[in-house]
C-alpha cells in the first residue's frame, strides 16, 4: 500500500455554508447538548444516590447514560464550535483520535444494550434464578466485557484509518471523522478496506441487532403465561429498550452495512445515534417507569430542599 501522507489536517464541510443557517444549527445543537448532559446526569445521579443502583437493570442504565454523555461529547462540542467557525478544520492526529473515541464509546454502548437485553431475558424467562444469575459480579463482568469489545472494535477502525494514505483533497463531507468519508479521500484502492469496515462495523451492528430482536421475541412469547399486571410492566420496560435499540441501530445499519459509499443523507442519519438517541434515552427510560420517576423525585427533593433547609 502507498504510505504517502501529505495531509496534516482535514476540513469538515458540515451541513450548510449559509451563515444564518449555521447560527440556527448552533442554537439547535447547543440546546440538544445541554439537554443530553442534563438528562443523562440526572439519571446517573438519581440511580447512584438511591437503592436502584443495587438492581441490575438500573445498574446498566446508569452506565448507558454515562456512555451517552461520553459518546456525544466526542462529536457534539466540535460540531457546535464549527457552526460558528469560518474554517471547520481538524488535525490529522485529532481526526484519528476522534475516530477511535467515537467507535469506542459507541461500541461500549452497543454491548451495554446487549447486557440490558440479557438482564430482561433472565428477569422474565428465569425469574427464580434472576438474583443468582445477575449477581453484582456478573454485572461488573458484563461491563468489563463491553469495554473490551468496544476497544477491540475501535482499535480495528483506528488501525484501518491509520494505514490509509492521504494525498489530497482533504475536505470531509461530514461533521466528524468516520471511516467511509476517510475512505473516500484516500489515494489508494479502498475496496478491500471497505469490506473490512463492513465486517467490523456493519456485521457487528447487524449481529447484535438480530440477537437483541430475537431475545425480545423470546421475552414477548414468554410473557403470554404471565399475569396481566406483570405482563404490562414487562412490556413497558421492554418497549423502552426496543425503542432505544431501533433508534440507535436503524441509522447505524443503513450507514455501515452497505459498501464503502457515502450519501448526503449520512450526515443527517448520523445525528440519530450521536445526538438524538443520547438526548431521548433518559426520557424513554423514565417517562413510563414509575419506579424511576419516584426515585428521581425523592433524590432531587432531598438534595435540593434538604440543602436549602440547612442553609436556612
Amino acid at each position: 500500500m502507498n504510505n504517502r501522507n501529505n495531509v496534516t489536517e482535514f476540513i469538515f464541510m458540515g451541513f450548510s455554508p449559509n451563515i444564518q443557517v449555521q447560527i440556527l444549527y448552533f442554537v439547535i445543537f447547543l440546546f440538544c447538548y445541554i439537554a443530553i448532559l442534563m438528562g443523562n446526569f440526572i439519571v446517573i445521579i438519581s440511580i447512584t444516590c438511591s437503592q436502584l443502583i443495587e438492581q441490575p437493570m438500573y445498574f446498566f442504565l446508569a452506565y448507558l447514560s454515562f456512555m451517552d454523555v461520553c459518546y456525544t461529547s466526542t462529536v457534539t462540542p466540535k460540531l457546535i464550535s464549527d457552526t460558528l467557525a469560518e474554517r471547520k478544520s481538524i488535525s490529522y492526529t485529532n481526526c484519528l483520535i476522534q475516530l477511535f473515541t467515537v467507535h469506542f464509546f459507541g461500541g461500549v454502548e452497543v454491548f451495554i444494550l446487549t447486557g440490558m437485553a440479557y438482564d430482561r431475558y433472565v428477569a422474565i424467562c428465569k425469574p427464580l434464578h434472576y438474583m443468582t444469575i445477575m449477581s453484582r459480579h456478573r454485572c461488573n463482568a458484563l461491563i468489563v466485557a463491553a469495554c473490551g469489545g468496544g476497544f477491540v472494535h475501535s482499535f480495528a477502525q483506528f488501525l484501518l484509518a491509520f494505514l490509509l494514505p492521504f494525498c489530497g483533497p482533504n475536505a470531509i463531507d461530514h461533521y466528524f471523522c468516520d471511516m467511509y468519508p476517510l475512505l473516500k479521500l484516500a489515494c489508494t484502492d479502498t475496496y478491500n478496506l471497505g469490506l473490512l469496515v463492513i465486517a467490523n462495523s456493519g456485521m457487528i451492528a447487524l449481529v447484535v441487532f438480530m440477537v437483541l430482536m430475537a431475545s425480545y421475541a423470546v421475552i414477548l412469547y414468554t410473557l403470554r403465561a404471565h399475569s396481566s399486571e406483570s405482563r404490562q410492566k414487562a412490556l413497558s420496560t421492554c418497549g423502552s429498550h426496543i425503542t432505544v435499540v431501533v433508534l440507535f441501530f436503524g441509522p447505524s445499519l443503513f450507514i455501515y452495512i452497505r459498501p464503502a459509499t457515502t450519501f448526503q443523507e449520512d450526515k443527517v442519519l448520523a445525528l440519530f445515534y450521536t445526538i438524538i438517541a443520547p438526548m431521548f434515552n433518559p426520557l424513554i427510560y423514565t417517562l413510563k417507569n414509575s419506579e424511576m420517576k419516584n426515585t428521581m423525585k425523592k433524590v432531587w427533593s432531598r438534595n435540593l430542599f434538604g440543602g436549602r433547609k440547612q442553609l436556612l
